[in-house]
């Protein structure tokens, strides 16, 4: 019988049955049980997967079958939590964003590396298939120079989606808006693909939603390879449309909506391209365009395995702390931008 990690669940909302349902298909991996301070919501939860919950957090992570955690809380409270597992000597899988600041994130990877547990963020998009390939073609330097790479993201979120929850639309517990709620994973996209920031400048505004933080937002960026490109994300737009990405070089460009290519063109053309058209051209749906229940679990399941493989062979995961921090600082970095009226340089690491 193959190994499995034991994993246990910290939240007990819609992000959390995600996690759970993902750990379900896996072999690798064995639901142990969950934790949330409301603790009649972590029962039901136990109640359907058929595994532990537990009355205390303390009691969580006492348990010796728990290996590591994944964190499914609000926002603003992913460090604390997964702080206190890495304590515990758990290793951590934390919904995006790690934290809400970089200070924060920073100090996360601190706590997990000196207590030599995992850490990996929830950026389930990289594991899809038009993400590889389009990563693999940046690599083998099919793109040439590169000129622009963008991303849009025209979502819809109605007044209930932030009425319902205390936490989402605040600056303390969700840490921002459509950028830093919905749109984090096209940014790491964007820097997995094109690489590293440069210089950012933004505009933001909450538009048609009673929140604190944005809900439509605009930024220029220009990336260290040379490459311009803008992050246009929105809330507002009923009733939801596609997340879309597009790269383009001096020798070739792609597009791609969700999980279809919508363009594939390079100088030069090579034998996989009529394999990726085939396989991957078509029209997207919007998926989480129009609701956050509107996702499935294949990205998470790819990821929480991918942990569990490091975890059971001890090898470097496939994306760490380190990984997670670069949205987080771009982010905040546009964030200054659109607040200063200014343009935000940032630092070489």
């Amino acid at each position: 019988m193959k190994n499995k990690v034991g994993f246990g669940i910290i939240g007990a909302g819609m992000i959390a049955v995600c996690h759970a349902k993902s750990m379900q298909i896996l072999d690798n991996v064995r639901l142990v049980g969950f934790y949330d301070p409301k603790l009649d919501a972590a029962q039901k939860l136990a109640q359907e997967f058929n595994c532990k919950f537990y009355r205390s957090f303390e009691e969580f992570l006492a348990d010796p079958e728990i290996q590591a955690v994944t964190v499914a809380t609000p926002s603003g409270l992913h460090g604390k939590v997964a702080g206190a597992a890495a304590k515990a000597g758990k290793h951590i899988l934390c919904e995006k964003p790690l934290e809400l600041t970089v200070a924060k994130v920073n100090d996360l990877i601190r706590t997990c590396e000196e207590n030599h547990v995992f850490l990996s963020t929830v950026f389930q998009s990289r594991f899809t298939r038009p993400v590889q390939v389009v990563h693999k073609a940046m690599q083998a330097g099919r793109f040439g120079h590169m000129v622009l790479a963008s991303a849009q993201m025209r979502w819809y979120r109605d007044d209930d989606y932030f009425n319902c929850s205390g936490w989402r639309g605040t600056w303390a517990m969700d840490g921002g808006g459509a950028l830093m709620n919905q749109a984090i994973h096209m940014v790491d996209l964007l820097l997995y693909i094109n690489g590293a920031p440069e210089e950012v400048f933004a505009f933001a505004g909450t538009l048609t939603h009673n929140i604190e933080v944005e809900d439509n937002l605009c930024a220029a960026v220009k990336y260290r390879n040379g490459s311009f490109g803008t992050i246009e994300v929105s809330t507002s737009c009923p009733p939801g449309f596609p997340r879309r990405l597009e790269f383009s070089g001096s020798t070739g460009t792609v597009s791609f909506e969700e999980d279809k290519i919508t363009r594939w063109e390079f100088a030069v053309p090579q034998p996989e391209d009529e394999i990726i058209k085939a396989e991957l051209f078509g029209q997207a749906d919007a998926k989480g365009g129009s609701s956050p229940t509107n996702i499935n679990q294949e990205g998470h399941a790819c990821q929480i395995s991918d942990l569990a493989d490091s975890i059971l062979s001890g090898e470097k995961r496939f994306l760490d702390g380190y990984e997670g921090r670069r949205a987080i600082e771009l982010i905040c970095g546009i964030y200054e931008s659109a607040k200063t009226g200014k343009p935000y340089l940032f630092r070489k690491n």
